[in-house]
């Protein structure tokens, strides 16, 4: 089998070669930076087709240690000044635009890079898999899950959800309440006060009814401490709160009127994963005087890209407790677990 080897002053230039002459799918063997003499260094590429690849067994085991022409395009494209470290370094270039792809932001897959020491060399790594056990590590540190929101308390426990219209706090709740009435054998209700959108309370009792637990309707405050004395004998209350922008001051105001410290009631800021990063974060910033004490990542199944979730906790690290991904009810809920997460970030196509 031949291998071609492409030669330029710029890794850019050598990249370019070996794009032109064997497209976007060929597979990178090697990288070296040479001392061309009076010309100074060049860089050099050896490359093979990905045909050729598939067509030999040996190459076709050692393909997930290797790195496409297409990364190394995408990593020129975005690197901001650390190509060539990268591309002495096949695995590490391989996981870092790997990040980047499933959407982890540029600062964070560094900061994992530089927290792990693979990007000075300071941790000696020689193929794939080191270096993804080694990634992997730096990222489980940024990770916090609630165990205590799924092994619950002696005392009753009021768990409020809240979110932005449309995040899916009802389908949520319904999840859960199926999930603490059949796996944890409690006794659970329902309260809703999404007094604004339509259908609200009827969606909720429709699920209530399946289940067979109670469900209240709270219109306010005094509402809710009645409610709330009917529900005294239960072990889990859930709370539907209504969907709101996270732009409307007012009624995120109302809301934590609603919701105050004394009830002891544990919000859970749900987080949709299809939404944009920016969004995400204004969304946490804004619901903050609710004082929500939990992530719950919604949508996992709409976005190819979740490393929107990482860079969430990068910026305000909270213990994360559900992950759901669809709308079937109860089975789409997941307890989140550091492992699920850092897989879900990392396996994103």
């Amino acid at each position: 089998m031949q291998i071609n080897r492409y030669r330029a002053k710029s890794i850019s230039e050598a990249t370019a070669k070996v794009k032109s002459e064997l497209g976007s799918d060929a597979i990178i063997l090697a990288t070296k930076k040479l001392d061309n003499g009076r010309n100074g260094q060049c860089f050099e590429i050896a490359a093979l087709p990905e045909k050729a690849s598939h067509a030999q067994d040996t190459y076709q085991a050692l393909k997930s240690d290797l790195v496409r022409i297409e990364d190394m395009i995408y990593l020129l494209n975005t690197s901001g000044g650390i190509a060539e470290r990268l591309i002495m370094n096949p695995p590490v270039l391989s996981v870092y635009t790997r990040l980047l792809k499933n959407g982890v932001s540029d600062h964070c897959a560094k900061l994992f890079l530089n927290s792990a020491g693979i990007l000075n060399s300071h941790v000696d790594v020689e193929n794939q898999d080191q270096v993804n056990k080694v990634i992997t590590k730096e990222i489980l540190k940024q990770i916090e899950t609630d165990r205590s929101a799924n092994r619950l308390n002696e005392g009753q426990e009021l768990l409020a959800l809240v979110g932005t219209t449309g995040v899916g706090k009802t389908t949520t709740i319904a999840k859960l309440a199926a999930h603490f009435m059949l796996k944890e054998q409690k006794r659970v209700g329902l309260i809703s006060i999404d007094n604004y959108r339509i259908g609200a309370m009827e969606q909720l009792k429709a699920y209530a009814n399946i289940l067979g637990i109670p469900c209240f309707p709270a219109f306010n405050r005094k509402d809710l401490l009645y409610v709330l004395k009917r529900l005294a004998k239960h072990d889990v209350i859930l709370i539907d709160t209504a969907g709101q922008s996270q732009y409307d001051t007012t009624r995120i105001t109302e809301l934590q009127q609603m919701l105050t410290e004394d009830l002891e009631i544990r919000s859970h800021l749900l987080l949709s994963v299809a939404t944009s990063e920016d969004e995400m974060y204004q969304t946490a910033l804004n619901f903050a005087p609710l004082k929500f004490q939990n992530y719950i990542f919604t949508k996992t199944d709409e976005s190819h890209r979740k490393g929107s979730i990482i860079n969430q906790l990068m910026k305000l690290n909270l213990p994360i407790s559900y992950l759901t991904n669809g709308q079937n009810v109860p089975e789409d809920l997941e307890i989140a677990t550091r492992e699920k997460v850092v897989r879900l970030i990392l396996n994103a196509n």
